[in-house]
């Protein structure tokens, strides 16, 4: 059931015919010229969960071909294998040139399973990420504008920084390749499966503190959604280990209020050198 959040408004997708859906893409989830790829990526995620027989998303991987545009686009599905506890689908986003010539923004293949079946026993080494209160860190409405351009997604989200990441924001860059962040849907959303597809790729990119300007695009994107989240705001931490040739990987992890981590995530990105 699709709900009165703006995030859940502009994620929805209208079914044309069987594995075809429309969407009018949002001009609210831009930054720069080009609409995020988090929020991309919930919209075809729910046209996979109306699709396949399961509901909620486990891994997600998507191939971002060209960047996506405010506007009309067409998203086709076809489901490639049904299990009994996990399905798998594939989806590409479309949108049309100026000559009226269909052109591929985006392709998915992902498996979606039930979260609430799944077993209760966690083992594992991973720690929540250790930042200051909220009420301590600080969101885009406190400083510039990180780019030139559209920054229309900032307004949508409730991003409070680490200071101890925001020293590109200062023209201090640390040098490391970390972000970290609370996460929150500015009207109070609580976050739920969909949702953690936008969280792993809503932060500003780990290479402003590197000591890099400018959009980095994502090129592969791949989400593993472990648990439904808890209400209350997530916490997010970026990292970014190696650049080189012009690329970066940046890996994410979501962490809940009950102190769980619900989705984790790596993406090649291209930066701008020089």
């Amino acid at each position: 059931m699709i709900g009165d959040s703006e995030f859940d408004r502009d994620t929805a997708v209208t079914r044309r015919a069987p594995g075809v859906y429309d969407i009018d893409l949002s001009a609210g989830w831009t930054i720069i010229s080009a609409v995020n790829g988090g929020y991309l990526l919930a919209v075809l995620g729910r046209a996979l969960a109306d699709t396949l027989p399961h509901p909620d998303p486990f891994t997600v991987s998507a191939h971002y071909l060209t960047a996506s545009r405010p506007g009309p686009a067409v998203i086709r599905t076809d489901t490639v294998r049904t299990g009994r506890t996990l399905s798998t689908g594939q989806a590409s986003l479309l949108q049309y040139d100026e000559e009226g010539n269909e052109v591929e923004r985006i392709r998915v293949l992902a498996s979606y399973g039930d979260l609430a079946a799944l077993p209760g026993d966690v083992r594992t080494t991973a720690t929540p990420p250790a930042f200051p209160p909220m009420e301590h860190c600080f969101g885009p409405e406190d400083g510039p504008a990180p780019v030139d351009g559209s920054s229309a997604i900032t307004e949508r989200l409730m991003l409070k920084l680490d200071p101890a990441t925001l020293g590109w924001a200062l023209g201090a860059p640390s040098g490391k390749g970390e972000m970290r962040s609370w996460f929150g849907l500015a009207d109070g959303r609580d976050a739920d499966p969909l949702s953690l597809l936008l969280a792993v790729d809503a932060l500003p990119p780990t290479a402003f503190e590197i000591g890099l300007k400018g959009w980095v695009p994502t090129v592969e994107l791949t989400v593993h959604v472990r648990h439904r989240p808890a209400p209350g705001p997530l916490r997010v931490s970026v990292t970014t280990r190696n650049l080189a040739g012009g690329f970066l990987e940046e890996d994410a992890e979501v962490w809940d209020s009950a102190d769980r981590l619900v989705a984790q995530s790596r993406q090649l990105a291209r930066v701008r050198l020089g």
